[in-house]
């Protein structure tokens, strides 16, 4: 945020709106010109830390940023507070915070050229190496520095800094990781969806374009192209799962694309049954576009504890487990002898989908059918999505039929790749020679190579795959 008055107050209501992006911690860093630069970084929920007044008043100032903790097994991020971003450094021309969202594919690489440098890291995060690297740039001004920086780096991400009186944004060249500019009264956001400009009344503007810079200084917007020409290949997941289903992305509503892939399913697998149930709350779109083009009638077979997590983004496996029957209970007397077609957003190690399974025959289900809203999972991301090693990916290792099997339903299928491309305003599906998207963890296809996981021995899809 610049240009409004306490713009913490809002940068902390913004991340109110993009909790579901990570849950572990958030921080929030604002300058004000008499009390220079603050930072708060807690543990937990936004709503447990940023509705304090007391600690909202430490962060004074009309420039704020702020950032919520999402770390992946591909960072290696640890569990301590030096690893809660937006992260701070001191410079020759004035103090500079950053907060990046994604993933940086060399920050081995980078890390460990910094450090035989001189470079002394404060935390494990791969966001560090961009403040390091800032700091040994030549350049004159910070906006220049965070090129530098950037033209350094591998990766899918987006970037928001912030100086004394600027704040910044950068997408890299492919634009996996969104990112967009909101303007409210003379100031202006920018953010990760259009969700958080809603909560605070900030007109949506434009989307932040794949490898563009935005300088915002005294109500002037300043746009430039530090990479160079580029196309962007978002990432598609963010359709499917990541994003909230109230945002819009690439002009269309994330709700109306995930109700489509519902439509496509249906086209693609039907199956005679009673109900069609989603496994809540990403799957509940999928399941109203699944039972409108089937003519199954749609039931909210399984209630969601609104006060749980999203199992997906917990930081361990462990309790990723527990969580399923704390997060999730059945409607007993809805599924009772029925046919339930089971609607989720996706399977990646399949233990979630067995422990439903296993609720819904509990329950006295007749038959349980799972239509999944994505392609099955059978790649890492190495982006900034937490998906485990490819050994442990269920569709890496098994056919669809063995998955079903093994997940123990009476049919599983899954949207196809061109379905769920159709589903998200390509009418002609996947154009394998120029995909629109990135969906390297359905494909294998890669478009930016995951230097430091090729270093460790990684194998890249082969022709014969």
């Amino acid at each position: 945020m610049i240009g409004v008055s306490a713009a913490a107050n809002f940068v902390a209501l913004g991340l109110h709106a993009l909790q579901h992006r990570g849950q572990e911690a958030g921080g929030i860093v604002s300058h004000d010109p008499e009390q220079g630069f603050n930072s708060a970084r807690r543990f937990g929920y936004v709503r447990d830390n940023f509705t304090n007044a007391t600690l909202m008043q430490t962060l004074p100032g009309p420039l704020a940023i702020g950032h919520v903790r999402y770390s992946t097994a591909r960072s290696k991020g640890s569990t301590a507070i030096r690893d809660v971003q937006p992260f701070f450094g001191e410079f020759a021309m004035g103090g500079a915070a950053i907060a990046h969202n994604g993933n940086l594919t060399n920050a081995h690489q980078l890390r460990r050229e910094l450090i035989e440098r001189g470079s002394i890291f404060q935390s494990s995060s791969d966001s560090e190496c961009i403040i390091h690297l800032m700091a040994r740039s030549i350049q004159r001004n910070i906006a220049e520095r965070l090129k530098d920086a950037l033209r350094l780096c591998e990766g899918a991400f987006a970037v928001i800094a912030m100086t004394r009186t600027k704040l910044l944004g950068v997408r890299y060249p492919l634009g996996v990781r969104p990112l967009v500019l909101g303007k409210i009264g003379d100031g202006y956001a920018l953010s990760s969806e259009t969700c958080a400009l809603d909560i605070i009344g900030a007109e949506f503007v434009r989307e932040i374009e794949p490898g563009e810079m935005v300088v915002i200084e005294d109500g002037k917007i300043i746009s430039s192209r530090p990479f160079g020409p580029s196309k962007g290949r978002f990432c598609i997941f963010e359709h499917v799962y990541f994003s909230r289903p109230d945002s819009i992305i690439g002009g269309r509503s994330v709700y109306e694309t995930r109700r489509q892939i519902g439509v496509e399913l249906a086209r693609e697998a039907p199956v005679d049954a009673d109900l069609v149930c989603p496994v809540p709350d990403s799957g509940t779109p999928a399941a109203i576009g699944f039972a409108a083009e089937s003519g199954i009638p749609f039931a909210l077979g399984i209630t969601r504890n609104q006060y749980m997590g999203r199992t997906f983004i917990e930081p361990t496996e462990q309790i990723r487990n527990m969580g399923v029957r704390l997060k999730l209970n059945v409607n007993r007397s809805l599924v009772r002898g029925k046919r339930v077609i089971l609607v989720d957003d996706s399977v990646v190690r399949g233990t979630t989908s067995r422990k439903i399974k296993d609720m819904i025959l509990e329950a006295g289900a007749a038959e349980v059918h799972f239509r999944i809203a994505s392609p099955p999972t059978a790649w890492p991301c190495f982006y900034g999505v937490d998906t485990p090693e490819r050994s442990k990916l269920l569709a890496a290792n098994m056919s669809e039929d063995e998955m079903r099997d093994w997940i123990g339903v009476d049919s599983l299928r899954f949207i196809t790749l061109d379905g769920l491309y159709r589903a998200a305003g390509e009418a002609n599906g996947r154009d394998p020679k120029n995909p629109r998207y990135c969906d390297a963890c359905f494909s294998g296809e890669y478009p930016i190579a995951p230097s430091d996981k090729l270093a460790e021995g990684f194998e890249m899809k082969t022709a014969a795959e």
